[in-house]
This record gives structure tokens, C-alpha cells and sequence, in this order.
């Protein structure tokens, strides 16, 4: 931890700063969890230990609950699982994951003391729980889970205060960090990282963070790396200057944004995006056509019929009827598309549900058509080194792909891999899986403007499934 210091932040408390510059995609630390667990609706569907989704996985054999990839990941598991393994049998059932958190960390520091490392900048007894601040009905669920704590946590365990069993349901609650899954598509359970808690917020940050999941297959444990966060830059920062991620998704207007980082983290956000409310005007803005504007009510109309649209098009979604999807955003987007700006938050929402139901029901020229709308918009309003923004350039890119538009998919993918290469680092999985793309795409490329009609003639076969896979054909034309 020697590139970072603890400082005290005006207006903000306890905070982290550069003690050296960094540039964009350094990383500047990581840290391993204190403890993690799987959310209760992906306990059977994820590794227990290493966080990867599988389509088979072993269980426990004693507790019948704890879920693994194989022996290896079982055996690298079980320092955290061996008191939670005893305490399920005993209890007779599982606690929800919030209690399962607890308990796994309550175990940890009892048995390693509150300073696990000599790189941990923090204690557990110094983070802020914000009990003080909680409503009266998230007190009233506060209490519940604390009650059920007690009956779960063995007698043959140390026994803890009530006090301090509060603190700590009230640290993970404000400072619990989301675990994805190994490709970092999906949210998959939670852990706590007592430094990254250290990292203030700011809804236009020099930072982001991602779960480098280590490498727990490996038989020989002694190989095996820890799963960990690592804090990287998205630009130059300079010394001294304080380090920022963001808590919510600036996509949200500033009065949005400043709302649920008050009733989940309990502090009102005066960043300068926030102050200024910077790009909230464009964010539900009008389109402006050879200097022309809608009128104010215009806008105003087609925003709360989009917004009215897109509940419809959730509960839809919900109930799998894709076609009617497609329907009502098709009528949503014919209707809002020539009064609102192409960064108007929720015609990009259509255009995203759009792009992803279309590709999923195989109209993929449409698909595309949206995907490309879509990461223009974002460009517009998102940091350049963004996450969401690479995704959305990656999914867009795919699209472009099976649509058959090469030279489109290929520059989008290669975005996207620049962003994430800054954003997730090289040895990431879905860093590793751009790049087989963008080596894919740049080949399908050449061989594009070298023949056009033998490339979409290669390709209209591979996608048929013919007995000469595209990617060698391809290597063999090139090569000729």
C-alpha cells in the first residue's frame, strides 16, 4: 500500500491519496476480501469459492448447502466454509446472505485479529456503520437479521456484544462490496474490502474497480492466488491528488444520483457534477436538427410517454414475451426518436433493450443499428475510460459482427478493448476474450477488402455450420 496514504478529505472524512502519479490502467493496489459469499438466489449456480458460474457443480457433502467447482475449489474453500459447514447442520437451515457475511467475517477476526495484513490501512472497528442514520423501517429489517444472527451463531463460538455484531451487519450494509462473476458480467454475491471502504466517492472519478478473481484451479495450492479487487486509474492522477470511484451510475440525473447515494450510503454528494448538474440538460434534452429545437413541451411529452413505455417493456420482459418487447419499444422509439437527443437517457435505454432482444431473436442488422445508436450516446456522456461504455462498444461491436458489418464491428471491438484494457487490465478473462475477438475481426478485415464476395461467401457457410470452420478458411485465404 505504499502507493496510497490516508488523509482527511474536507467535507468527507477519512480518504485516500496518491503518494506517487499514475497513469491511465495502473494499478494502484489490491486487496483481498476480510470474506465474500454467494447472493441467496445463485448459491446452487456459482462456486462458493472461486465465484465462477458452472453448469455442474459439487455440493458440500455435510452441509448439503455450499456449492464448488470440484475438489480443488472445495479444499481451497474450506478455511471459510468449515465453522459456516458446522453452523448450517446445527441451525437446520441457511441464514440469508447478510448473516452468512457476518458470521464468515466475525470468524475471520476472532481467529486473525482485527488487522489481517500488514497492508491494511483500516480496522474493521474504525469503518463507519451509519446506524444512526437508518431509517425506521430499514431498522426494523436491521434488527431482524440481527435477532436470526444470534440463533445461528454457535455457542461454541466467542461470543460477541450485540454492539458489536450491529457494527458490523451496519459496515457491510454501507461498504459491502458487489462480486462478479469470472467474466465480470454479473453480480454474484458480496465481500468486504477494508481499504477500498477507504475510497471516497465522486460521480466523475479518477478510478475504477474490478474483482480479479485469482486462481484457485490450479491442484497444487501452493499456486493458487487470492481473489481480490484491484483499484485502477482511468487517467493521469497526480500526486497527492485524491483517489475517487464511483458508488452509482452517473448514466442517472444528479438529483437521482444524489438520492441513492443518500439513502444507501448516507451522505449528500457535492462533486462538481452534482453542484452544476452537469449533463443533466442533454440527458433528458431535445434533439436539434439544422439549429432547430423542439419546444419545451414537446420534449416533455415524449419523455413521460418513454418513461410510461419503458415500464411496459420491463413487465414484458419479465413475462419472456421478447416479441412484445420489440413491439412497444419499436412504438416508443417511432414516436420519441425525432423530439429527443440522442443522449436522452431513455431513449438509450430503448435502444439498448432493442439492440439486446433483437440479437437475442437473431434481427441482427437491427440489433446493430440500435447498438451503434446506443455507444454513440454513451460517448457523449460517459468518462472515455468508462466501463459501461466499453461493454456497451464490446456488445455493439458482436452485433456489428453478426450482422455481417465487419469494418463497423471491428473498429467498436477494438474501442472496447481499449477501454477495458485501462478499465480491467490484460490478464482479465473478458479482457483476454476481446482480444481473441479483435484478432478474429482484424483477419475477417483483411480478407473483407481483399475479396469481399469470397469473405461473405466464407461466412455465410461457417455460419451454417459447414464442415470447414470460418476461422481456418480465413487464415488460408490470407495466407494466399
Amino acid at each position: 500500500m505504499e502507493n496510497v496514504a490516508v488523509f482527511d478529505s474536507p467535507g468527507k472524512g477519512r480518504g485516500l491519496k496518491a503518494t506517487k502519479e499514475f497513469w491511465a490502467g495502473d494499478v494502484i493496489f489490491s486487496e483481498a476480501s476480510i470474506s465474500a459469499v454467494v447472493f441467496d438466489s445463485l448459491t446452487e449456480r456459482i462456486c462458493h469459492s472461486c465465484f465462477r458460474r458452472q453448469d455442474k457443480l459439487q455440493r458440500c457433502g455435510q452441509c448439503k448447502f455450499a456449492h464448488y467447482c470440484d475438489r480443488t475449489c472445495q479444499r481451497a474453500g474450506w478455511a471459510e466454509h468449515k465453522q459456516e459447514c458446522s453452523a448450517i447442520k446445527a441451525y437446520g437451515s441457511v441464514p440469508n446472505e447478510n448473516i452468512r457475511l457476518v458470521a464468515r467475517i466475525m470468524w475471520r477476526v476472532d481467529k486473525d485479529g482485527s488487522l489481517l495484513s500488514d497492508t491494511q490501512l483500516t480496522t474493521l472497528e474504525e469503518l463507519e456503520d451509519h446506524i444512526a442514520d437508518m431509517q425506521e423501517d430499514e431498522l426494523k429489517e436491521f434488527k431482524v437479521d440481527i435477532h436470526n444472527f444470534l440463533d445461528y451463531w454457535p455457542r461454541t463460538s466467542k461470543q460477541h456484544t450485540i454492539d458489536d455484531i450491529s457494527h458490523v451487519f451496519g459496515v457491510i450494509n454501507c461498504n459491502g462490496f458487489t462480486v462478479s462473476d469470472q467474466r465480470g458480467l454479473q453480480a454474484v454475491g458480496v465481500g468486504l474490502f477494508p481499504n477500498l471502504c477507504l475510497v471516497n466517492h465522486d460521480c466523475w472519478p479518477n478510478c475504477t474497480v474490478i474483482l480479479n478473481h485469482g486462481n484457485q484451479s490450479a491442484v497444487n495450492t501452493l499456486f493458487h492466488s487470492q481473489r481480490r479487487i484491484e483499484l485502477r486509474s482511468l487517467g493521469k492522477i497526480a500526486e497527492g491528488e485524491e483517489l475517487t470511484v464511483s458508488y452509482v451510475d452517473y448514466m442517472n440525473l444528479s438529483e437521482e444520483r444524489q438520492r441513492l447515494l443518500k439513502t444507501q450510503y448516507f451522505f449528500d454528494c457535492t462533486c462538481e457534477h452534482c453542484k452544476n448538474r452537469i449533463k443533466d440538460d442533454i440527458k433528458l434534452g431535445g434533439k436539434v436538427e439544422d439549429g432547430v429545437k423542439p419546444s419545451e413541451e414537446q420534449v416533455k411529452e415524449a419523455t413521460d410517454y418513454c418513461f410510461q413505455m419503458l415500464e411496459k417493456m420491463d413487465q414484458a420482459r419479465l413475462k419472456g414475451d421478447y416479441h412484445e418487447v420489440v413491439k412497444i419499444c419499436r412504438d416508443a422509439i417511432e414516436k420519441t426518436e425525432p423530439i429527443l437527443a440522442d443522449t436522452h437517457i431513455y431513449l438509450l435505454r430503448m435502444w439498448s433493450t432493442m439492440s439486446e432482444v433483437q440479437a437475442y431473436l437473431q434481427y441482427f442488422d437491427e440489433a446493430a443499428e440500435y447498438a451503434r445508436k446506443m455507444v454513440d450516446g454513451y460517448m457523449k456522456l460517459y468518462h472515455s475510460n468508462n466501463a459501461a461504455l466499453g461493454m456497451a462498444a464490446m456488445r455493439a461491436g458482436v452485433t456489428h459482427w453478426q450482422a455481417g458489418q465487419i469494418e463497423v464491428g471491428h473498429g467498436m471491438i477494438c474501442k472496447a478493448y481499449a477501454i477495458l484494457m485501462v478499465t480491467h487490465g490484460p490478464t482479465h478473462p473478458i479482457t483476454k476474450d476481446l482480444e481473441a475477438m479483435r484478432m478474429q475481426t482484424e483477419m475477417e478485415l483483411r480478407m473483407f477488402k481483399q475479396n469481399e464476395y469470397v469473405y461473405h461467401s466464407m461466412r455465410e457457410a461457417a455460419l451454417k455450420n459447414k464442415p470447414m470452420t470460418m476461422i481456418t478458411k480465413l487464415q488460408k485465404f490470407i495466407i494466399m
